[in-house]
């Protein structure tokens, strides 16, 4: 049953106390973890890579797209000593094509390779501390409620005031319950949304909200460029993952390191969008390589001997909303360039310092806004629904054996990876549906989808680009039409509402002209250029086009814009 669990206060979910989180004992024995992730990794990549030539011919790809990386988008997180490793690498490969002994060149590859694999391992891998835990869970609630308090009361006492609490801010919704139950019977793998580094720190609190053991969970290594976030983030559980590297032994290495946690009963969380969205839609299409680790876990268990319910792997999609996102004029920017065919851009966040994202949590908590964050439905891995039980139920309601699906002539198959690539598509497919379905409408996003698709039809014969290169004083509809179009399409998402297609928050009920005040006033609220403002004389425009397409893209994919 869906619920708002805005006032509610969770108990811990599991008995026995943080010492028995599969992410301490992992924490506990990070050195040992490293290496059998390594050697687990080298293995894979030898694997596939059956012969030296093709070995090493992966390896110098690898020198030249680390070398291009360090060239072109340098990051301060980054190992000051990668250039030197890297020559280092170059000049040992040398060594192997001169080299005429046989023992000799596979001794330097196996060095090479098992050098680069390690570092991979030890950058990605967490390191959850209990102490550390317990003072960043502490600092978030007590800082974000302090500012919470400064917000909705007045005066500079107010700051010490207690009145409110971040559940009167961000809104829990879906299916808690469920979640919390399926923590004590099963590994729970959380894949939300992804539109703002907001996020991670967001997701952190809710997780811990909701009464939930430590997550480890796959961070943005960008984000540890940011102190603030680097110190929350080591804290709660995540490890890296670093976006510019597409090397193949760097995707080996992070897929193995997050099939080896999942096994060893981690609760996990990571982005299968793969990155923040950059138009502002929900993901359509999801990244297949962290998920997939999903399905290999769950079958390396059932070879295992792990075949009691209380054993089995969930994934459990989240969406995270809000009525604006700091990044966003950065992010259109990006995606506008990259669907124009300016196909490379270097990842640059705006907001790329502690100091300027301690001034943006300043201002976006002592701002009205509200967030929601919305649980979906519990899935197996292979995308069916399960109770909450762990008991899994195909489309038509009949339960099933997920072990049969990793099963060949009554025994478990060891690896079959183009039945796990298809089930990954799979359970990819039902993620996003579950993300439309909890989707919740907030009346910032509707007034900014109304707006767009308005002002689309009044320039009907220019396409996208040539509409977004339009001057904003050109750009202005009349109260009464907006308005009827709003009141349109409001009734649409109702419909769809209690056909159980979309969440809707609480403000989009009432008198429609207050919907449309509360929407124009939370809409890009942070902004130095508002995406959509009433003026002087009654009538809608907006500051910034770019920014209105953004906060619209959050309703495309539903077939609303007939309505308007």
């Amino acid at each position: 049953m869906s619920k708002d669990y805005k006032k509610q206060k969770f108990d811990q979910v599991l008995p026995g106390g943080i010492n028995e989180w599969p992410v301490v004992e992992l924490s506990r024995n990070r050195e040992a973890f490293i290496k059998e992730v390594a050697e687990e990794s080298i293995r894979r990549i030898k694997a596939q890579n059956k012969s030296r030539d093709a070995l090493i011919e992966e390896i110098e790809t690898t020198v030249y797209r680390e070398k291009l990386r360090i060239k072109r988008n340098p990051w301060a997180v980054d190992p000051p000593d990668e250039q030197k490793f890297l020559n280092s690498v170059k000049a040992r490969l040398v060594d192997i094509s001169n080299s005429d002994e046989e023992e000799e060149k596979n001794r330097i590859l196996d060095q090479i390779l098992s050098e680069f694999v390690i570092r991979y391992a030890d950058e990605i891998a967490g390191n959850f501390k209990k102490s550390r835990y317990r003072m960043a869970r502490s600092i978030v609630t007590f800082g974000f409620a302090r500012l919470l308090n400064a917000s909705r009361a007045r005066g500079f006492w107010s700051i010490f005031s207690t009145q409110y609490t971040l559940q009167d801010k961000i809104h829990i919704t879906g299916q808690v319950d469920q979640i919390r139950t399926l923590a004590k019977k099963g590994t729970i793998i959380m894949v939300p949304t992804h539109f703002s580094n907001l996020d991670s720190i967001l997701i952190g609190w809710v997780i811990n909200a909701l009464g939930l053991p430590a997550f480890i969970y796959g961070a943005g290594l960008n984000l540890f460029n940011i102190k603030i976030f680097a110190y929350f983030m080591n804290s709660l559980g995540a490890y890296k993952v670093d976006r510019r590297k597409k090397n193949m032994l760097y995707l080996e290495t992070l897929k193995t390191y997050s099939s080896m946690a999942i096994q060893k009963g981690c609760h996990s969380l990571f982005f299968p969008g793969g990155t923040r969205s950059r138009s502002g839609q929900i993901e359509k299409r999801l990244k297949l390589g962290l998920l997939s680790t999903a399905i290999e876990a769950q079958r390396i268990n059932y070879q295992k001997g792990k075949r009691d319910e209380l054993e089995k792997i969930f994934v459990v999609p989240v969406t995270l909303n809000y009525n604006f996102v700091l990044e966003a004029p950065s992010l259109i920017k990006q995606y506008l360039k990259l669907q124009g065919q300016e196909r490379y851009y270097v990842e640059n966040d705006e907001y790329s310092t502690s100091y300027k994202i301690s001034a943006f949590l300043l201002k976006f908590f002592t701002k009205g806004s509200d967030i929601s964050v919305s649980i979906g439905r519990a899935m197996d891995v292979l995308g069916n629904f399960v109770d909450d039980q762990g008991q899994s139920y195909d489309k038509s309601g009949r339960v099933i054996d997920t072990q049969e699906y990793f099963t060949h002539d009554g025994k478990i198959i060891s690896s079959n990876p183009q039945r796990e690539d298809e089930y990954t598509r799979m359970l990819s497919e039902r993620i996003v549906e579950e993300y439309h379905k909890i989707n919740k409408v907030f009346a910032s996003h509707l007034v900014a989808f109304t707006a767009f698709v308005i002002f689309q039809r009044q320039f009907k014969k220019l396409d996208l680009y040539n509409l977004l290169r339009l001057p904003e004083e050109d750009l202005s509809i009349p109260y009464e039409e907006f308005k009827t179009g709003f009141e349109s399409v409001l009734a649409k998402v109702h419909r769809m509402y209690n056909a159980g297609e979309i969440g809707v928050s609480p403000y989009l009920t009432g008198d429609v002209d207050k919907i449309i005040n509360h929407g124009l006033k939370n809409v890009g609220m942070y902004h130095a250029k508002r995406p959509l403002i009433k003026t002087k004389r009654g009538d809608i425009t907006t500051q910034d086009l770019n920014l209105l397409y953004y906060y619209h893209n959050r309703l495309s994919g539903y077939n609303l814009e007939k309505y308007v």
